[in-house]
């Protein structure tokens, strides 16, 4: 579903990214793990054009993604959920929601149906503003605003941070629906190995803007974890 080959990329002339590759299998969940300051945000942000490459090529179903705009890439299948969640706090949840809608040109459709069935605690909380929400039904928020857009593929940076035991629980299980649906393929940017562990499929590590491990999640060992993960 997503390819990511020999992805270069550099601030302010230091080179940040070096020859990532990353591939992300249909109806498969797909964590990249990796200490703070290694590079898994700004590979997110190439994926989704927030940030330009130096060089490497970004594939969606096949497709190629290079010279995309950000909207454009949306638009092609990538629901976004970035660090910190980025909800709109002034607005009610339905309209954090409902502007998923208007900006993609969709009608429901049961969508919203959908994701309230995904997140029932939102259905009590439409008129709320999103401000007002606990952390963790902010991050709810964001994930069901990101499905709203239909994507190919959910991109979730860091989902579990500063969020309470009980819904990073919830969150999980979340995950694990719809990777059960088989529409929606997720790539996962996460530092909590124990979400990790219950929710991917495989994985990647990243050590000073390179990959350095990878495999099937099981394959995830204590010799990885201590040499690339434990702070």
């Amino acid at each position: 579903m997503l390819t990511v080959s020999k992805l270069n990329a550099a601030y302010d002339g230091s080179q940040i990214l070096r020859n990532v590759s990353i591939t992300v299998p249909e109806r498969q969940v797909v964590t990249l793990m990796g200490r703070n300051g290694v590079g898994k945000t700004t590979t997110l942000k190439c994926i989704v054009g927030l940030v330009k490459p130096v060089s490497g090529d970004i594939g969606l179903a096949g497709s190629s993604l290079n010279g995309f705009r950000t909207d454009e890439r949306a638009r092609s299948g990538i629901g976004y959920v970035p660090q910190g969640r980025d909800i709109f706090p002034n607005l009610t949840v339905w309209e954090n929601l409902q502007i998923s809608l208007v900006v993609h040109g969709r009608k429901p459709n049961g969508q919203v149906d959908r994701v309230l069935e995904l997140f029932p605690v939102l259905k009590e909380m439409l008129k709320r503003k999103g401000g007002v929400l606990s952390g963790g039904q902010q991050q709810q928020l964001a994930i069901a605003r990101a499905m709203l857009t239909d994507p190919k593929i959910l991109i979730l940076d860091e989902p579990t941070e500063g969020i309470q035991p009980n819904i990073i629980d919830q969150i999980g299980d979340t995950l694990l629906k719809i990777r059960k649906e088989g529409k929606v393929s997720i790539l996962l940017v996460e530092q909590y190995l124990d979400f990790c562990l219950g929710v991917a499929d495989s994985f990647y590590v990243m050590d000073r803007g390179a990959i350095v491990a990878e495999g099937p999640i099981a394959n995830l060992n204590e010799g990885i974890v201590r040499k690339y993960l434990t702070v």
